[in-house]
């Protein structure tokens, strides 16, 4: 493997490509690479196919992962790099997350207003998140939340356009595209992010132990511990894009500290916990998501009951 190139298996969309190019960097300067030994390969993906109707009517997140897993069990890539908010909870046996990089700015932005109450009465807001939609419905029930999906320019040109009044992207993305000065953060006490939101993942094959120590050498000890934490809750919720559901964990005195929200769909009924576990304990992540559940409302559990 000295001597030939690595290559990164990607979705083509502008997002991704500019989080392909920082794993690309950050493994050329950790192993003393030449620029340009690693290799990006862009996968087009059913979720960039498909763009006229939530993911959650069309297969849900495996549309954005399953042609990159296709390339990397064939051997035709090393490694896939994903957005891990994007990444189903439960995975192929044959590929692992052997890696991810430090985690970015975990909220999301609104455009098209300063804050969620600046919004005016009744304003349209798109988005084709679930968690977003519930977490606006509890906050302003007035609003009118319209089903929108594409990449980050897509989003903002039918802001500006005026198709919506406003819409609502992840802080990461937009920084990572260099779009910094968009939009008007919204605290995580506000609304809290989609579980993985602003985590960048680098999945190889598992039989693969060459390629997981190469990434390993870029591997963010807090963040890939906190961003299992959060999806050791999402599997054992057995939830899917159908679901409301919001989690961060962090660090905190050596400890994983996770806060978590499950909403009904209108966003009236809200259950909200927090628990510390010790680094490494997915059991106890997944123990909370069970008791979150038998203690919800039963507008929140038919969400979860059969998926």
């Amino acid at each position: 493997m000295a001597q030939s190139r690595f290559i990164i298996g990607s979705r083509g969309s502008p997002l991704a490509l500019a989080q392909a190019r920082m794993v690309a960097a950050a493994l050329e300067a950790a192993h003393g690479w030449q620029s340009g030994r690693v290799e990006i390969v862009a996968v087009k993906t059913s979720g960039d196919r498909i763009q006229d109707r939530p993911l959650a009517e069309v297969g849900g997140k495996a549309l954005w992962t399953k042609e990159l897993d296709v390339a990397l069990l064939a051997g035709e890539t090393d490694c896939s790099v994903h957005s891990m908010k994007d990444v189903e909870s439960e995975r192929p046996a044959s590929l692992r997350i052997a890696a991810m990089l430090p985690r970015a700015d975990v909220r999301d932005r609104l455009i098209g207003a300063q804050s969620i109450w600046a919004l005016r009465p009744g304003a349209r807001v798109g988005s084709s998140s679930p968690r977003r939609a519930a977490q606006l419905r509890r906050l302003r029930p007035d609003l009118e939340i319209l089903s929108i999906r594409g990449n980050v320019d897509t989003r903002l040109a039918k802001c500006a356009a005026g198709e919506v009044d406003a819409t609502l992207l992840a802080a990461a993305g937009l920084d990572r595209l260099g779009r910094g000065e968009v939009g008007a953060a919204i605290e995580l006490e506000e609304m809290l992010p989609a579980p993985a939101q602003g985590a960048i993942g680098i999945e190889c094959r598992t039989d693969d132990a060459a390629t997981a120590e190469l990434v390993k050498a870029i591997n963010h000890a807090d963040t890939f511990h906190t961003v299992l934490a959060e999806r050791a809750y999402c599997r054992a919720l057995g939830g899917t894009c159908h679901s409301p559901v919001a989690a961060l964990a962090r660090m905190a005195g050596g400890e994983v500290a996770l806060s978590c929200e499950l909403l009904s769909e209108d966003g009236s009924k809200r259950l909200v916990a927090t628990a510390r576990f010790p680094v490494g304990d997915l059991d106890g992540p997944a123990d909370l998501a069970r008791q979150m559940l038998a203690d919800a409302d039963p507008s929140i559990r038919r969400l979860f009951e059969g998926e």
